[in-house]
């Protein structure tokens, strides 16, 4: 990833601001470099602000007769809660039944990563992935659900190591026939390997 070196120098000044009210002196060896680390580090987990999830979409979208449904599942993700800033990170699973044009398989992790590296919650998460695949491939239906552990939850607050959330968001069939979105849920619930 490229960086905007005047960004990286702004927020580093943030960040070294932030180290001295914390107590520390950023001029110690060990915290001589993290202001622009941590800078970097957050530029590259929300650099989905720079990116166009319908491009993304759009620039592998292809003609195609295949009306069945298209899953691809366990998508790893990682987060920022925009509450705390801390992370979220799970699993998404995503499917579309096309309507005359399909997607790079590519490309849905690639939008997946494009919404959750931004600061997020899951809910908004779960509904901007749908409606994007939605938006940018008019398909028959969209299916996405996911799965995260949040550290807001996990190493502060209440405190609970073992919680998870999901989340689902649906159009088209997977919310008028039951029949499609059971065989959805039981797609990325069973192993088929």
């Amino acid at each position: 990833m490229e960086y905007d070196e005047e960004k990286i120098a702004q927020l580093a000044q943030h960040y070294k601001a932030i180290l001295e009210l914390l107590g520390e002196d950023p001029r110690r060896e060990g915290l001589l470099k993290t202001p622009e680390r941590v800078a970097k580090a957050i530029s590259f987990m929300t650099q989905g602000y720079e990116q166009d999830p319908i491009q993304i979409l759009l620039s592998a979208r292809f003609r195609e007769e295949y009306k069945q449904m298209v899953v691809v599942k366990d998508i790893e993700l990682y987060s920022l809660c925009e509450h705390h800033m801390v992370p979220f990170y799970g699993k998404a699973h995503v499917a579309y039944i096309p309507n005359g044009f399909i997607t790079g398989l590519s490309k849905i992790p690639r939008v997946v990563d494009c919404f959750a590296r931004r600061l997020q919650v899951q809910e908004r998460l779960t509904v901007q992935i749908r409606d994007c695949i939605q938006q940018a491939l008019n398909p028959l239906g969209v299916a996405v659900v996911i799965e995260a552990s949040h550290m807001c939850m996990q190493m502060r607050g209440v405190e609970k190591q073992n919680s998870a959330t999901t989340t689902s968001a649906f159009t088209g069939a997977f919310l008028t026939q039951l029949q499609t979105r059971e065989e959805f849920m039981n797609l990325i619930s069973h192993k088929l390997r």
